[in-house]
């Protein structure tokens, strides 16, 4: 007889493997599906973004960063730096130890929650009685039940048509953070939160990068002003943005990778690297999945189609984090996986899209949460706006790091804070301020009537909100 589960959740990822703990901790029978496994076979649960999205990108920032810093900018703290050399190797060894201690991490959670793991591949088989049935395709192959089944199967990365990924020349995510050595020329096509990090990544170790981006804009998503300041950066370093490109065709071969396209002038162009990092986005996943044998329905995306609470079309099933709607963010995928753990259980789970923070890891980082300047101007908004730059903050001054600013955005007449944006160091820690400020419904006057430590990178947002009201203090 199958075994059977309160709750089994497909996929082991940020939103999965969090709504299974969440609803083990409310008192439900709890199981969790994840196929992911390293190299030697063993489990390695956390999806992409564990595996070869988020945590081993930042490992691969965080070292490419120290070299840089050894190699540019140690001499302005009066420490020299002789024989400088990498170790290429070392530093993917050091990523993926990263990447096990967070599979462990993960894995010894199941067990200190009482979550049941399977390791293999979920598929629905049928609607039965008590719930549904899942097959587990793995080492070893079993079907269990789930009075409710919450799909948190992810998302793949969207190749180029005619441009197959091969992960040796044409490469995802994926082959982006295991790239043996550095590659003299490297080529990006998509200039989004991928492109612009992994791009950072191997500048700083050396290649000559050039990202091609097919929109007129960039950072269309970003507020105008902190994107503009932000591409300033970037062309200071070196990291070569083409806008408004139409990419053509693709070529591979032992000599590496040409592309063929037309720049924004409509001239023909051609690029010629030894890699070539494909990040246009993603798509759902929902291979090997089998919605058909239960009737669960996918949009023409093939993400699968839910209410605002994460329901689907069939009782007792439910959908989080990349395979749905909404942002392709790992902490939204957490959020709903909480939510839905909550909303089985009764309760009353809560995710706010409208104070989502989104962040982008390079240097200067790049986040952001709420509304830009530009929405509210076509949404016909009144707003009043506070920029305040960290070549003024004192902390910002002494990391030697006072590139960017922060602009706070609140209602001309209620003062509500309708976004805040910031390019600058540290932006990643710096926007939860501001995350909290608007879920509270805050005012840019309660920011500036709060205490800031002094001499930190905070006292920048406190400056913002005094410059919303035009009587900052320090510029």
């Amino acid at each position: 007889m199958a075994k059977q589960f309160d709750v089994v959740v497909i996929g082991g990822g940020p939103g999965g493997y969090i709504a299974a703990i969440r609803a083990a901790q409310l008192g439900f029978n709890t199981a969790c599906i994840d196929e992911w496994k390293t190299r030697d076979g063993k489990p390695a649960p956390g999806g992409t973004c564990t595996n070869v999205g988020c945590i081993p990108s930042k490992a691969l920032l965080q070292s490419s960063e120290h070299f840089e810093h050894a190699g540019k900018h140690f001499a302005d703290h009066g420490i020299e730096v002789g024989g400088l050399k990498l170790d290429a190797a070392k530093m993917l060894a050091r990523k993926d130890t990263v990447v096990k201690q967070n599979n462990d991490g993960i894995l010894y959670l199941f067990k200190k929650n009482k979550v049941s793991f399977f390791h293999g591949r979920g598929s629905f088989v049928r609607a039965a009685e008590g719930g549904y049935e899942i097959q587990v395709t793995g080492a070893n192959e079993e079907v269990i039940t789930g009075k409710h089944v919450i799909v948190a199967t992810g998302s793949n990365a969207r190749a180029l048509p005619g441009a197959p990924f091969d992960e040796e020349n044409i490469l995802s995510n994926d082959g982006a953070l295991r790239i043996p050595q550095v590659p003299k020329k490297l080529g990006l096509i998509g200039s989004g939160v991928i492109g612009l990090e992994m791009g950072s990544v191997w500048r700083r170790l050396g290649a000559d990068v050039t990202i091609l981006e097919g929109l007129p804009t960039f950072l269309g998503a970003v507020d105008e002003q902190i994107a503009k300041e932000a591409k300033k950066a970037f062309d200071k370093q070196g990291l070569k943005v083409e806008l408004g490109v139409k990419v053509g065709e693709v070529k591979s071969g032992k000599g590496g990778v040409s592309v063929a396209y037309t720049n924004a002038k409509g001239e023909a162009q051609k690029l010629e690297v030894d890699k070539l990092i494909v990040s246009i986005g993603r798509v759902p996943n929902t291979i090997g999945l089998k919605p058909d044998a239960v009737g669960l329905k996918l949009d023409e995306r093939g993400a699968v189609i839910v209410d605002d609470e994460c329901k689907t079309n069939l009782p007792n099933v439910w959908a989080i984090g990349d395979v749905v709607r909404g942002p392709m963010l790992a902490h939204k995928a957490e959020e709903e996986g909480v939510a839905v753990a909550e909303r089985i259980a009764g309760q009353h789970g809560h995710v706010n899209f409208n104070t989502i923070p989104w962040v982008i890891y390079t240097s200067p980082e790049i986040a952001w949460v709420g509304q830009t300047e530009q929405q509210l101007k076509a949404a016909g908004v009144k707003y009043k706006a506070g920029t305040f730059p960290f070549m003024a903050n004192g902390r910002a001054r002494a990391l030697g790091d006072t590139t960017g600013m922060v602009k706070m955005l609140a209602h001309a007449d209620t003062d509500e804070i309708l976004g805040v944006h910031i390019v600058g160091p540290m932006a990643s820690e710096l926007i939860s301020e501001a995350v909290v400020a608007m879920e509270f419904k805050a005012s840019s006057e309660d920011i500036a009537r709060i205490c800031h430590a002094h001499p930190s990178l905070s006292e920048a947002t406190k400056e913002a909100a005094l410059a919303v009201d035009k009587r900052t203090l320090n510029l």
